[in-house]
C-alpha cells in the first residue's frame, strides 16, 4: 500500500491542466490566429508602430508569461475585456472538434481534473464546450481568477461560492504579502508561467502540490510547476524538458505513458469514481 496516499488509496488527488495547445494540438492553428489577433489589436487599438508589432508581441509572451501582461507592464491602458474579446473572439473554434476519446479518458481518472489557463473564462469555455469536455472539470482557474476584479480585497472575493467546488474553503493569501509584491516592479498581470501565479492557483484550488500533477505545454510553465513543489508533465513533446516529471507527446497517451501514478491505489472501485465524478464545470472566479 502507498503510504503517502491518502484515505482511497489514490497517491495523487488532483490533475492541473493547462487548455491551449495542450487538451487540442497546436495544429489546429488557433494559437496563430490568436497572436494574429493580438497583433492587430496592438496596431489599431494601441497604436504601435507596425514594424515594431510582431517583435513586441513575442517579446513581450516570452518575458512576461502573455503579450497582454507585457503590454500592462510597459504602461499601455486598455480594458482588459475588450482586449479578450478582440483576441479569442473571433477565433476559428470551428476548427476544435469533440474529443470522445479525450473525453472518456478523463473521466475514467478518479482524480479531481481543474484546468489552471491565462485565457479569459469566455475563452476557456468556448474551447471546453467544442472539444465536448464541459463537465469533466471540478472548475476552471483562468485570467479572472487571479485577476479579481477592483475592489475585490483576495481571492475568495472573487471566489464567491465556487470555492465549494475547488475543495472546501482556500486558503487566503496574505494581504501583507501582496503589499510586498506591489513595493517591486512585477507585471500587474497574474499569469503563468511566474511561481506566484502558479502558487496562487495551488491556495485556490486547496491542494496539496505533492499529491497534484500538473499538466501543460509551455517548458516555462512546467519549470515554474515544478519549483512550486508540483509533479510536472509536459505535453506535446516526447522529450522531458527542465523540470518536467514525465514527457506526453499527446494528452491521449496519459494512460499509456504514466499509467501507475495516475491509477494507482484504484483498486475494484475504478467503475463508481468514474459514474460518480461527471459533473458541470465551474469557473472559479
Amino acid at each position: 500500500m502507498d503510504t503517502d496516499g491518502g484515505a482511497d488509496g489514490l497517491k495523487y488527488e488532483c490533475l492541473l491542466f493547462d487548455l491551449d495547445d495542450t487538451l487540442y494540438p497546436m495544429s489546429s492553428g488557433l494559437n496563430l490566429a490568436c497572436r494574429k489577433n493580438i497583433e492587430e489589436f496592438m496596431l489599431h487599438h494601441l497604436h504601435i508602430e507596425e514594424s515594431e508589432v510582431p517583435r513586441m508581441c513575442l517579446e513581450l509572451y516570452r518575458e512576461y508569461g502573455t503579450t497582454m501582461a507585457g503590454l500592462k507592464a510597459l504602461g499601455y491602458e486598455f480594458d482588459d475585456d475588450e482586449f479578450h474579446a478582440f483576441a479569442h473572439g473571433r477565433l476559428p473554434y470551428e476548427k476544435l472538434k469533440p474529443d470522445a476519446v479525450l473525453r472518456n479518458l478523463l473521466l475514467s481518472l478518479p482524480q479531481r481534473k481543474i484546468i489552471f489557463t491565462n485565457a479569459d473564462k469566455a475563452h476557456a469555455a468556448e474551447v471546453l464546450k467544442r472539444l465536448g469536455l464541459e463537465d469533466c472539470f471540478a472548475g476552471i482557474i483562468c485570467f479572472e481568477t487571479l485577476n479579481p476584479p477592483v475592489g475585490a480585497t483576495n481571492y475568495t472575493d472573487a471566489l464567491e461560492n465556487d470555492a465549494v467546488l475547488a475543495g472546501g474553503e482556500p486558503k487566503l493569501i496574505d494581504l501583507d504579502d501582496a503589499d510586498k509584491e506591489r513595493s517591486h516592479p512585477k507585471p500587474q498581470i497574474l499569469c503563468k508561467p511566474s511561481l506566484e501565479a502558479i502558487e496562487a492557483a495551488i491556495r485556490i484550488a486547496n491542494v496539496d502540490p505533492k499529491r497534484t500533477i500538473f499538466f501543460d505545454d509551455s517548458a516555462r510553465n512546467i519549470a515554474s510547476g515544478k519549483a512550486a513543489g508540483l509533479h510536472t508533465v509536459i505535453v506535446g513533446s516526447s522529450v522531458l524538458v527542465p523540470g518536467a516529471d514525465y514527457a506526453l507527446s499527446s494528452i491521449h497517451n496519459i494512460k499509456e505513458a504514466i499509467p501507475q501514478i495516475i491509477w494507482e491505489g484504484e483498486g475494484e472501485q475504478q467503475e463508481q469514481i468514474i459514474q460518480s465524478r461527471a459533473f458541470e464545470t465551474v469557473v472559479l472566479g
